[in-house]
């Protein structure tokens, strides 16, 4: 099957529902936002956003490891709200630093931002109850198994046993 030039992978998925899951629920709150006429607006700007409203101006390196992500993915995503005018960069603590402040746009729906991250948290919550398993359990349960062999080595395994790899 692998060793057909026509065979197509993608065809047989485990990762591809989680992802689109996600995308789904991200799109029922971005649908919030055009109702609400807020344009600009991304689901994945509001953490951060949320963030800088409750700490103040950080610098990147701060506000990516204040959110758990990288320099590089915070430095694109901040590139993204500024473009959108969520944030703004101002002086840092020296000449040669910046930080990432709040646009007076963002400053003024930030309560409304507040409010949709505490109904989707709600809206998460109520979704786990009706499930027979939590789906925080599921997440816990996957971070210990991948502390204890990564998804890197894992992947890195099974490669070893695929001859198109080599």
């Amino acid at each position: 099957m692998a060793d057909n030039p026509t065979f197509d992978p993608t065809e047989q998925t485990l990762w591809r529902p989680l992802r689109l899951l996600q995308a789904a629920m991200d799109a029922d709150i971005a649908r919030l936002y055009t109702e609400e006429r807020i344009t600009g607006l991304k689901p994945s700007f509001v953490l951060e956003l949320l963030r800088l409203h409750a700490r103040g101006p950080m610098t990147i390196t701060a506000l990516a490891e204040s959110v758990g992500r990288t320099h590089s993915a915070l430095s694109q995503k901040v590139a993204a709200m500024r473009a959108a005018g969520w944030v703004e960069t101002v002086p840092g603590d020296d000449a040669r630093s910046k930080k990432v402040a709040l646009t007076d746009r963002a400053r003024g729906i930030v309560g409304r931002l507040a409010a949709e991250w505490r109904a989707t948290e709600a809206a998460v919550a109520e979704i786990e109850a009706e499930l027979p398993y939590p789906l925080t359990r599921v997440v816990a349960d996957i971070e210990q198994l991948l502390a204890h062999k990564s998804f890197h080595d894992r992947i890195a395994e099974k490669l070893t046993e695929d001859p198109a790899w080599e």
